[in-house]
């Protein structure tokens, strides 16, 4: 059950589970290796230690999210996928939202330092961020846990915000007690400090302490929750490696970070943010079709990879799919199952559905269905297509839509083209340039036409109704 307080989503604990059962994998998460799913467990020399404690007996296990957006992206759901292994081992999962680290922001991966947000835009994000990770456990363990013959209880995902701490401490206070246990040689020699020390911009004092919170988030949930394993993706190890040297000076026990690995697109973009569009959760900002639409064009080369990362089916499944695939390629057998697994755990079922539905539709020359998608359904599924807003005019021809989208760099062109046929509205054929624009037809219910040159250039027009 979620719940609201102060502005952020909470998991409401009403019993204690004393005692869960496995029947997914064994504790000992890190045998997801065999996935490709982990890239370094720190400090290296104790992943034996790690391997016999997360094998024995159920442990917390944390990650963190911070509110730079009202919605997380496909680039985070390997955390949030690495939280749901560990609940299905019998362990403890913790999302902890950054309400106070958000308003410093984490200089790893970037080249420039994060715009300050409002605390009221913070607050939202935060709310936003709590029911989307709160939604996405429950349709984990709905559709993919007992709805796939898993027996057992899961010990329900816990969300924490750490400006609740944060704001019982006195600042002199922190950077005396904390402050002190943290050496200027070993922060200065993080990968995110150097590269941002290097930068034209520099790094401001802000950002530079963002280690420190975090270690002490990670100090503060081992007290509280008995964490002793905190998970993140790879450009986290800093952080990481602070709370670890924070805890072994004031608690001296053991605690263990485990990364995993960054995934990127052919072109070397973080994945789900290719050209600075990103593929959000949130069905509003990314509509579930175009969720849907962004894993079902995924490369044949990244197809495996990807099942193995972001779904939860054995590997002689996974291989077996993977067989198919490649025996026939032409039905993106591989690409449609990804797609299926992860609308479904962002979504649900009735999000699976509509996706699906429009899917078969568009692919089948319906046009109907066409008329039923946003514009940024439209853009997102077409390869970002430009978008051009026309103001609708009595008489308006083929040729004049296609000239004033910017189609064709000239007319002489444009009229050789559609009438060889190479010129589409709205996925028909429109061979006749002089054909006059008729609603319906060429202008959808949404105020949409969808124009194609050859087989790969698309252009959206708006139209002004």
């Amino acid at each position: 059950m979620i719940l609201r307080r102060f502005g952020l989503c909470l998991a409401k604990r009403s019993t204690v589970l004393q005692q869960v059962k496995r029947c997914y994998t064994e504790g000992n998460i890190l045998k997801l290796q065999d996935r490709g799913f982990f890239q370094d467990v720190f400090p290296a020399e104790a992943i034996d230690k790690a391997r016999s404690m997360l094998g024995s007996s159920p442990q917390t296990i944390y990650a963190g999210f911070d509110p730079t957006a009202d919605s997380l992206h496909v680039g985070n759901l390997l955390v949030i996928i690495g939280l749901l292994h560990a609940q299905r081992a019998g362990h403890q999962p913790i999302a902890l939202l950054g309400g106070a680290t958000g308003q410093i922001g984490d200089p790893s991966g970037r080249n420039t330092e994060r715009q300050a947000m409002l605390l009221d835009m913070v607050k939202h994000n935060l709310a936003c961020i709590g029911s989307q990770i709160g939604q996405i456990f429950e349709n984990h363990q709905q559709f993919l846990w007992e709805k796939r013959g898993h027996s057992g209880a899961l010990r329900p995902v816990t969300v924490v915000n750490n400006a609740d701490w944060y704001r019982e401490l006195n600042f002199v206070q922190f950077i005396s007690s904390v402050g002190r246990h943290f050496r200027m040689g070993s922060m200065l020699s993080r990968a995110s400090v150097q590269s941002r020390l290097q930068s034209e911009g520099g790094m401001s004092f802000t950002e530079f302490t963002y280690q420190i919170f975090q270690a002490y988030d990670w100090l503060h949930l081992l007290k509280e929750h008995t964490c002793r394993f905190q998970l993140g993706g790879s450009d986290q190890m800093g952080n990481i490696m602070s709370g670890h040297e924070l805890i072994s000076r004031v608690e001296r026990k053991d605690v263990y970070g485990i990364t995993l690995p960054l995934i990127t697109n052919e072109e070397g973009d973080k994945f789900g943010k290719s050209a600075g569009n990103a593929v959000w959760l949130s069905g509003d900002k990314t509509s579930p079709y175009a969720l849907y639409q962004f894993f079902v064009r995924t490369p044949d080369a990244e197809v495996e990879k990807l099942l193995k990362l972001l779904t939860f089916l054995p590997l002689d499944e996974i291989r077996s799919v993977m067989a198919k695939h490649q025996r026939m390629p032409e039905l993106w057998e591989a690409q449609k199952r990804l797609a299926q697994e992860l609308t479904l755990l962002v979504h649900g079922k009735a999000g699976l559905k509509k996706a699906e539905d429009i899917t078969s539709a568009l692919y089948s020359g319906n046009v109907e269905a066409l008329g039923e998608l946003e514009v940024k359904d439209i853009r997102q599924t077409f390869g970002g297509a430009p978008v051009v807003e026309i103001l609708p005019e009595p008489g308006l021809t083929v040729l004049h839509v296609a000239m004033r989208a910017k189609c064709f760099p000239t007319e002489k062109d444009a009229v050789r083209i559609i009438g060889a046929g190479g010129f589409t509205v709205n996925l028909n054929k429109a061979k006749n340039p002089a054909e006059v624009l008729a609603p319906g037809v060429h202008i959808l219910k949404n105020g949409i036409s969808l124009l194609r040159v050859g087989k790969r250039n698309y252009y959206i027009v708006k139209w002004l109704i």
